[in-house]
């Protein structure tokens, strides 16, 4: 008789993760609402050997309810709501899906910038109440021969910058990590120093992860070296704009606008003071959220969690790469 090990995957999971899990005859899946906090979690997975994550939080406490552990998967790509350090100790894999949204963030980068250009919001409203004499005022903005500074030049970094260069935009790259060899090879201008790209940029777009570097990295002093006029996009993690400066950015006509896929605060509370500027254009955290990176997604979640349970994890997907030696030992 097979042992059939237990896996727990939020209800957001598409169906073409579920059929690779539920080909298996030596796995059980057990679904659970999405958006379940952290104290439910732990009260269902005492028998799991897998856990898959949308958005609940998961640390030591969620592993110490969880001792037949052996692999904790998100379902995307960020981890800042994981103790990473806490599963390393653990010696458990953190998995995430890989590029498989990195698309629909460069996508959604691009159109958050276009609505801001265009006035997109401002527009289809004055279309819909009647307001076709006003039309002209605060005309739209092209963003052929505009200058873009792509913060993080990773999985979606390296996607937005040939969609911005297609329109015709000036492509700056700012990325300590990343060397100016690979930078120039791809066709744009690396910038070793942040606030000297910030100085000649039209628009801004946030690709880099949210860690202790990067916490709090467009504050009011960062903001005021933007070129005055310019746009800053983020798709990437709330915390890493400091709300109240980019507000009073806004205010004071410094920036022009802002296109806002993440904030500090997930749902943002009634009245967030920045998505009622007309100057904001907002999403909920939908960047990565398409049909088609769902699909792939839930797929490579579910690969990731049978990899390790089949003793070879997709190595490329593992955060933590550290316990990748628990198994390379026994090889």
């Amino acid at each position: 008789m097979k042992n059939v090990k237990l896996l727990y995957v939020p209800d957001m999971m598409a169906e073409s993760g579920l059929e690779v899990l539920r080909a298996r005859d030596d796995v059980e899946v057990v679904t659970f609402p999405s958006r379940l906090g952290s104290p439910e979690l732990r009260a269902l997975i005492a028998e799991a050997s897998g856990v898959a994550l949308s958005v609940t939080p998961f640390g030591a406490e969620e592993l110490h309810a969880a001792p037949k552990l052996e692999v904790v998967a998100r379902l995307g790509v960020g981890f800042d709501a994981v103790d990473v350090p806490a599963l390393t100790e653990a010696g458990i894999p953190l998995m995430v899906v890989g590029t498989t949204n990195s698309t629909s963030v460069a996508e959604h980068a691009m159109f958050l910038m276009l609505a801001v250009a265009k006035r997109g919001v401002e527009l289809d409203r004055r279309m819909r109440h009647g307001e076709w004499h006003d039309r002209a005022r605060n005309l739209p903005r092209e963003l052929a021969g505009s200058t873009v500074l792509i913060v993080g030049f990773g999985r979606i970094g390296t996607r937005t910058a040939p969609r911005c260069a297609a329109f015709g935009m000036h492509v700056l790259v700012y990325d300590p990590y990343v060397g100016a060899e690979a930078v120039q090879q791809a066709g744009y201008e690396r910038v070793q120093d942040l606030d000297a790209g910030l100085a000649r940029a039209d628009y801004v777009t946030i690709h880099c992860p949210r860690n202790p570097e990067t916490v709090g990295l467009f504050g009011a002093e960062r903001l005021a070296r933007m070129k005055r006029g310019a746009v800053l996009v983020n798709t990437a993690r709330g915390g890493i704009i400091d709300e109240a400066a980019l507000y009073a950015a806004l205010e004071s006509g410094h920036l022009s606008g802002a296109g806002l896929d993440v904030v500090e605060t997930e749902p943002p509370p009634p009245g967030h003071k920045l998505l009622l500027r007309p100057d904001v254009i907002s999403s909920p955290h939908m960047a990565g959220v398409t049909l088609e990176a769902r699909t792939a997604g839930s797929r490579m979640t579910a690969l990731n969690l049978l990899s390790v349970l089949d003793g070879a994890p997709i190595a490329e997907n593992v955060v933590n790469q550290e316990v990748l030696s628990r198994w390379s030992a026994r090889v």
